[in-house]
């Protein structure tokens, strides 16, 4: 098994999910992002038998889980959750968004 971290990004959008669920139901809100953590921490187990999405991102690999999909790269002796997203988003505009963005020198 091999670690697995979390970007700002995957930790943000977690964090949306949860309060988006706690709108209805806080238990059910702690219950799936404990499911849903336990889920990214699997991945570890065998990360390279996951489906490649190099058409969204150079090395990104997926793991769905019920209407979310957890992305992910392999890096060396180390998984980093990338994302985490609902399935019906347009996730090919949001992984070409956010490499807008990596390009888009700071000021």
């Amino acid at each position: 098994m091999v670690q697995v971290a979390f970007s700002p990004k995957s930790r943000q959008d977690i964090l949306d999910i949860g309060d988006h669920i706690a709108g209805d139901s806080r238990a059910n809100a702690r219950r799936f992002i404990g499911k849903l953590m336990d889920h990214c921490q699997r991945i570890g187990n065998a990360p390279l038998g996951y489906a490649s999405r190099e058409d969204l991102a150079a090395g990104l690999r997926m793991a769905p889980m019920g209407g979310y999909v957890v992305f992910f790269r392999v890096l060396g002796d180390m998984v980093r959750i990338e994302r985490v997203l609902h399935g019906a988003r347009d996730l090919p505009a949001l992984f070409r968004q956010g490499a807008q963005h990596k390009a888009t020198p700071s000021k």
